[in-house]
């Protein structure tokens, strides 16, 4: 269950990830999309970034890259039912806006690669 903590939490991760979103929408085939009930950015229908229900950063990069941001600190895989996911990572809300667009960046080339 999600508390009223996390919601607020969630609201502010999705209204930074509109700020941040504003020149990824500008690049062919980037569009929001829908995904784990809530709506992220994705590449001819693939979602990239999405803000998970505690708020942070979810994104989705390479499994190597993942196992080396997860070594260094600065995201937590993405647990879901249990499980650990290979390419999902969150970024905590504290980073700053130029470490989430960073990682928007990783995810956006990463899927932009995989979906052509």
């Amino acid at each position: 269950m999600v508390t009223d903590a996390e919601r607020a939490a969630a609201d502010a991760a999705r209204a930074r990830l509109d700020r941040l979103s504003q020149p990824f929408l500008e690049r062919p085939g980037v569009t929001w999309g829908r995904m784990f009930s809530t709506e992220g950015l994705g590449i001819r229908g693939k979602i990239f970034a999405v803000v998970p229900h505690a708020g942070g950063l979810m994104v989705k990069v390479p499994e190597s890259r993942a196992d080396e941001l997860v070594a260094d600190g600065s995201v937590q895989r993405m647990v879901m039912r249990g499980r650990e996911m290979r390419e999902w990572v969150v970024m905590p809300d504290a980073a700053s806006d130029a470490d989430w667009s960073a990682l928007l960046e990783e995810a956006f080339a990463y899927l932009d690669e995989l979906t052509r």
